[in-house]
């Protein structure tokens, strides 16, 4: 029998390949044979450090420019845990979805809000709208790339919340989700008519600082009124302690005096006691010379009685 030939088969080694994210402004390092694998293919990152404690997780998709892999976003997701920590009782959140068109694609935009205080039904739907008119009218002024950079940068939230705080202070204003559906043709591109300048909503802070400290100064007075009624009440009830213990004491007073009448008592019985003792043994003393001379009453007139009789 001929011998069979075994064919080899070659396996080529998997490198690390850098891979640049100019919206972070770092590189990551993938698995693959070349950077034309790396084409198409999807990486998750974890953005807390980068944000400062904010936990956002970002989903990048590698693209290829002038042969070098390169990520750009495609979904932005601020975690579920994130927003459990920054609830609390007696508040009121707000949650919208809507599709909304940038210069480039279509996009999902789902904002999440956090008033106060507890609010009505009208106040939430209230914000929902303005919310959602005014990050359309944001979006379709700008690239995907740019509204990417202003929501990891905080830069689109804060107008947003300084725009809301007209009808209601918010707490927290974040873009729970942001992702891209798909490019937009050429012929649904919309056109910019005004476009959002965020110069003068930031010259609304010191509006916004000067409404805080009103605030402040409220919250201030308040604590100093809660602080003097607490003094009040405190300086009351040790006033009502004071009388209760000046009672007890007037009533201890009286039961020690009730006492020492008391115990004074038998002791004069007891005087009278020894001094009914001491006549007794005169008494005693004095007895034997009393039947003594009534012995000698009886024998005198005895014999007074014998004479009579003999005469």
């Amino acid at each position: 029998m001929a011998a069979q030939k075994q064919s080899k088969v070659i396996t080529k080694r998997r490198k690390f390949i850098e891979v640049n994210i100019p919206l972070i402004r770092s590189k990551i390092e993938i698995a693959a044979n070349s950077p034309k694998d790396l084409e198409g293919r999807n990486a998750k990152i974890d953005l807390t450090r980068q944000l400062k404690g904010k936990s956002v997780e970002a989903v990048m998709k590698v693209v290829l420019e002038n042969d070098k892999p390169v990520a750009h976003p495609i979904k932005v997701k601020l975690m579920p845990y994130f927003i459990r920590r920054m609830i609390r009782k007696r508040i009121s959140y707000v949650e919208d979805s809507f599709l909304a068109k940038s210069q480039n694609s279509l996009l999902i935009v789902k904002p999440f809000l956090i008033t106060r205080n507890k609010v009505s039904r009208s106040v939430r739907k209230t914000l929902r709208n303005k919310s959602k008119n005014w990050l359309e009218d944001y979006i379709k002024e700008r690239t995907d790339d740019e509204i990417f950079n202003d929501v990891l940068s905080n830069r689109m939230q804060k107008p947003l919340s300084l725009y809301l705080k007209k009808t209601y202070p918010l707490s927290l204003c974040e873009i729970r989700i942001l992702e891209l559906v798909r490019p937009l043709k050429p012929e649904e591109v919309p056109k910019i008519e005004k476009k959002i300048h965020i110069e003068p909503i930031i010259e609304e802070k010191e509006e916004f600082i000067d409404q805080m400290k009103e605030i402040e100064d409220e919250l201030v007075k308040k604590a100093e009124n809660e602080i003097k009624q607490a003094q009040e009440k405190a300086s009351k009830i040790e006033k009502d302690k004071s009388e209760e213990n000046k009672d007890e004491k007037e009533e201890k007073k009286e039961e020690v005096e009730k006492e020492e009448i008391a115990q004074e008592k038998p002791k004069r019985g007891r005087k009278k006691k020894i001094e009914n003792s001491e006549e007794k043994k005169e008494e005693e003393k004095i007895k034997p010379i009393k039947e003594k001379k009534t012995k000698e009453k009886t024998e005198k007139s005895e014999e007074k009685k014998e004479r009579e009789k003999s005469e």
